[in-house]
C-alpha cells in the first residue's frame, strides 16, 4: 500500500494539465472565431467605402483604394488587395478587397487571419433617388 502513496496526486496534476489544454484550445478556437467575423466586417466596410468612390461624379475626393485601406485600418485590418478602379461611366461596377489582421492567440503563437467583400455600385441609382 505504501507504494501507491502519492498515485492521486500524480494523477490529478495529470488530469489538470489536460483541462488546461483543452481551455486553452477553446479559448484560441473562440478567439480565431471572433477575429474571423472582425476580419469580414472590415472587409465589407472597405469595400463599401471604395465603390461610391470610383464613380468621379459622385464627389468624392482621394482613391478607392484610399478609403478601401482607411476604412480596412479603421477596423482594425490591413488593406491587400483592392480592386476598384476608377470608372467614369454610369454603368454598375464590382469592388472587390482583401484585408487582413495579424491576432495572437494564448497558446499557437499568432494567425494572420485574412477576409474578402465586394460590393456593387450602380451610379444611375443616384439619378432614380434609390441611395
Amino acid at each position: 500500500m505504501r507504494r501507491e502513496r502519492g498515485s492521486a496526486a500524480v494523477l490529478l496534476l495529470a488530469v489538470a494539465g489536460l483541462v488546461l489544454v483543452l481551455a486553452l484550445g477553446v479559448a484560441d478556437a473562440g478567439i480565431a472565431f471572433s477575429a474571423r467575423l472582425q476580419t469580414a466586417a472590415a472587409a465589407d466596410a472597405a469595400a463599401l467605402a471604395a465603390a461610391p468612390v470610383t464613380f468621379r461624379p459622385f464627389g468624392a475626393t482621394g482613391t478607392p483604394v484610399a478609403e478601401a485601406r482607411r476604412l480596412a485600418r479603421a477596423n482594425g485590418a490591413v488593406l491587400v488587395h483592392c480592386a476598384c478602379s476608377i470608372d467614369r461611366t454610369w454603368r454598375p461596377r464590382v469592388v472587390q478587397v482583401v484585408v487582413e489582421r495579424r491576432v495572437s492567440l494564448l497558446g499557437l503563437g499568432a494567425i494572420t487571419v485574412r477576409a474578402s467583400s465586394r460590393a456593387e455600385f450602380a451610379p444611375a441609382a443616384l439619378l432614380d433617388g434609390d441611395i
